[in-house]
């Protein structure tokens, strides 16, 4: 079984050299991208690749690290890999002409983000937010749409905080420490385990602001799709039975999970049981979800109408389909 980590560089040069660093993959071997290592919606990758689901279903899988959301867009676009592990709000690529397709609805609502601000810091509840500044990683990003639409559900509008693109999570909790901000939107894992430190508090869990939304999407290549899609069949059988055994083995998954996020076993099992319900069983697109991701396009000027959401995506390789 084959599992190829690359750095960030190593994924640069991927793309820089238009896939020479990753050379096209054979009959029955995939390349799969996800844009960060150590986040928990992208875990299931390397259970599926340990326990052998994959291979088990007659796909191999060689797994890259890239260097956020961008890169993995840009390694598809280059022929460096033939899957990618993403976002829903990445589905704004495909429509300005990307030549990649959603091939399953990921992950649903966004479980695993939540809002977080310095535990004995000047905000106690939600209502203590408005006016007030919060960091985001960058403008345009899932984190902008999730704080503006906490704003609006609160009856603010979408400007009831203002925002502050500080990039990496380190730069983010840094500003919350020092005061210049009162709360940034985290992962879930990060989040317990920094609560689990004293440092903050979980104050908004965002799938309760957003129930409807496409939180992860699985891409594939236009080319893979053209030239393997028996493969990429196999690969999405592969990740459902994965699913379905985190699903079933809390106890031998949350080790797994804990050594690829670096975060300790007993944070990663206090936060499971929230994260694992967003996984989709089906990988179908739901259209109420579809709705609520074309109109955040807009809402984050990604683009300047709502798409046609159903020429972004394709669930003809999804297991329900081959029965």
């Amino acid at each position: 079984m084959v599992m190829n980590r690359v750095s960030l560089l190593g994924a640069a040069l991927v793309i820089a050299c238009g896939g020479c660093f990753a050379p096209p993959a054979g009959a029955g071997t995939l390349r799969v991208g996800k844009p960060q290592a150590e986040v928990f919606s992208f875990v299931p990758l390397d259970i599926g690749i340990k326990e052998g689901f994959f291979h088990n279903h007659g796909v191999e899988v060689s797994e890259f690290v890239l260097g956020g959301a961008a890169k993995l867009q840009q390694a598809l676009a280059a022929d460096a890999i033939d899957i990618g592990l993403g976002s829903g709000p990445a589905m704004a690529f495909v429509a300005r002409g990307a030549p990649v397709q959603g091939v399953a609805a990921m992950a649903g609502k966004p479980s695993i983000m939540v809002l977080a601000v310095a535990k004995d810091g000047p905000v106690k509840t939600i209502a203590d937010l408005k006016g007030k500044i919060l960091s985001i990683s960058s403008p345009g990003s899932v984190t902008e749409w999730l704080v503006r639409e906490l704003s609006r559900n609160q009856g603010w509008g979408p400007n009831g905080m203002t925002l502050v693109g500080l990039g990496t999570n380190s730069a983010q909790i840094a500003a919350l420490r020092t005061g210049q901000t009162v709360g940034l939107p985290d992962d879930i894992v990060l989040a317990t385990k920094l609560e689990q430190e004293g440092i903050l508090k979980i104050l908004v869990h965002f799938d309760d602001i957003a129930p409807h939304f496409i939180m992860h999407v699985i891409f594939a290549s236009d080319k893979a799709i053209q030239q393997q899609p028996d493969d990429l069949r196999r690969f999405l059988a592969g990740w459902f039975e994965t699913i379905a055994f985190m699903r079933k083995n809390k106890a031998a998954s949350v080790p797994i999970a804990a050594q690829v996020t670096h975060v300790a076993p007993d944070v990663v099992a206090r936060a499971y049981d929230r994260i694992m319900p967003m996984f989709s069983d089906t990988g179908r697109f739901d259209p109420q979800a579809t709705a609520v991701l074309a109109q955040s396009f807009v809402d984050l000027k990604l683009l300047p109408k709502k798409p046609d959401m159903t020429k972004l995506y394709t669930e003809k390789f999804l297991p329900a389909a081959a029965k």
